[in-house]
């Protein structure tokens, strides 16, 4: 596979990963490995002491992609997990438009994807993923569209709220582009869907040689009852990307950051103390005053725990 990215000094330096490779990365330092060389963002505005702290654009769903560019900017937030919401049509999410959607999918010129990326590179904001979130009625062309698109949109990684089932599709097109796919985890209980880590082991072990990694939800790990921190300490090669939040256990809402039971400044400065290369995104979910306001106090809560 061969893959551009950006460094600090504008120029472009090109990887060629194997199949082998990428096995190994999947299981000794994926993380740590890709993002070091995928991302080079020794450069970013929004890292703090060590820490690279980045923005879900989900946290902008009321706002247009343009107006959420823009409120990064303000921020000062430099890294983005761009959220599928704000490159698809949000319209063709309703039922009654499966169809028109998937042809949205598979039929829209990259072109599109290519402005979208020149949008964010002339704002100095990087994507550390795209966040497709493919489930079992997406068809093999939608799948493998969404790998296009992330290497159009010049995303080094998809992150997806997955069904376990459709990990095999995935997993073949991981393993043949050389693109990590990291599964997201809620806290609902479903079979089907991730919420415990053994949810993420059944996903590794079903995409076999694939880049199959994690994207870790400290908030609705908690929610679900389980300890993202001894997670994190014993998976973190694994851990593409983190969601920062705070909820209460035993399926709790989500709440403004220190009012829940979310260890998020330990795992600020578990970040920090161990120097893994891993993108923590605040992820704004609770119910506040407004967009803005509240994440000017989660960015600032960042800060405070770095400083």
């Amino acid at each position: 596979m061969m893959q551009s990215h950006k460094i600090a000094n504008n120029q472009t330096i090109v990887m060629k990963l194997s199949r082998r490779d990428w096995h190994k990365l999947t299981f000794g330092g994926l993380a740590s490995t890709v993002f070091k060389l995928a991302q080079q963002r020794v450069d970013a505005q929004s890292i703090y002491n060590g820490v690279l702290i980045g923005m879900q654009s989900y946290s902008f769903r009321d706002m247009s992609l343009d107006e959420g560019i823009a409120a990064m900017l303000e921020l000062g937030i430099t890294s983005c997990e761009l959220w599928e919401g704000h490159v698809e049509p949000r319209e063709l999410y309703h039922p009654d438009n499966r169809e028109h959607l998937r042809r949205w999918r598979t039929m829209t010129p990259l072109g599109y994807f290519r402005d979208i990326r020149n949008k964010f590179d002339r704002a100095g904001i990087e994507l550390s993923a795209y966040n497709q979130s493919f489930k079992d009625h997406f068809s093999d062309d939608e799948i493998e569209r969404g790998f296009e698109i992330t290497q159009t949109l010049g995303a080094p990684a998809i992150t997806s709220s997955a069904q376990l089932s459709v990990v095999p599709r995935i997993a073949q097109v991981a393993e043949r582009l050389g693109v990590p796919v990291a599964m997201h985890n809620h806290s609902r209980v479903d079979s089907n869907e991730f919420s415990s880590p053994a949810h993420f082991d059944e996903a590794i072990r079903l995409g076999g040689a694939a880049p199959i990694a994690v994207n870790l939800d400290i908030g609705h790990m908690v929610a679900a009852n389980h300890d993202p921190l001894a997670y994190l300490q014993a998976n973190y090669q694994r851990v593409v990307t983190l969601h920062l939040k705070d909820r209460l256990r035993n399926q709790g809402p989500n709440v403004p950051w220190g009012e829940g039971d979310v260890p998020i400044r330990e795992t600020l400065l578990l970040l920090q103390q161990e120097q893994w290369n891993i993108p923590a995104n605040i992820e704004y979910e609770y119910t506040g005053s407004d967009t803005m306001t509240e994440l000017r106090r989660c960015v600032d809560f960042c800060k405070e725990v770095l400083s």
